[in-house]
């Protein structure tokens, strides 16, 4: 028979032990590989990346703490990782810094598929240029609308349209690229009866099946 003291501090030691272990990051901790072709210069508020296709920088808290464990090997960690903040920057800023060293070196690809009847796009010259921003080309597209949909293409996005139903896009940062995904998505979101719209990658939807009278 144990006490029931004893038995209150072992579970009291076995609760504290068991939330210390939560309090780690566990994207945070992943080491980040460095090829060799990519350069990384640390200063207090940042971290430049340089690579094949050019160079970009993240952020850094005051927190951070770079260590190179190995050669081409990158390991972070905080000073707290009992301070909520830290711990959730913690995870952010590794992803950050691993997609800076891919985007300098490979880069990153999304496809975008138009499923729907008369659906359709093209790549072609925009009228305006670049004066606003793009890289002289814009996509033109067929939606369903009573009209076109013109998107033009933003200078740091390469477009290719292999097929008329089919367009990739290529950019060096992963946000931006969501980011121009997302805008040519919302002219025609994927719908739930039919199946038609614009889906980025493997974005699949749940059919629901009409309700009749």
């Amino acid at each position: 028979m144990i006490p029931r003291a004893a038995l209150s501090k072992a579970l009291r030691h076995f609760s504290s032990s068991a939330r210390a272990s939560i309090h780690i990051s566990h994207i945070g901790k992943t080491p980040i590989p460095i090829p060799t072709n990519v350069t990384i210069t640390q200063s207090q508020t940042s971290l430049e990346v340089k690579g094949p296709l050019g160079s970009t920088s993240v952020p850094l808290e005051s927190y951070m703490k770079l260590a190179y464990p190995q050669e081409n090997v990158l390991t972070i960690a905080v000073e707290d990782a009992e301070v909520k903040k830290q711990r959730s920057m913690w995870g952010l800023t590794r992803t950050l810094i691993n997609n800076a060293v891919v985007g300098m070196t490979e880069g990153f690809t999304v496809p975008i598929h138009l499923v729907g009847v008369g659906y359709r796009a093209a790549l072609e010259d925009d009228p305006r240029g670049t004066t606003n921003g793009g890289n002289g080309q814009r996509l033109n597209m067929k939606l369903g609308h009573s009209h076109n949909v013109y998107v033009p293409i933003p200078a740091h996005i390469k477009a290719n349209v292999p097929s008329p139903t089919k367009i990739i896009l290529f950019c060096t940062d992963k946000h931006l690229l969501g980011l121009f995904a997302a805008s040519i998505r919302k002219w025609r979101p994927p719908e739930p009866y039919k199946g038609k719209g614009v889906f980025i990658g493997d974005e699949q939807i749940r059919i629901k099946s009409v309700k009749k009278k």
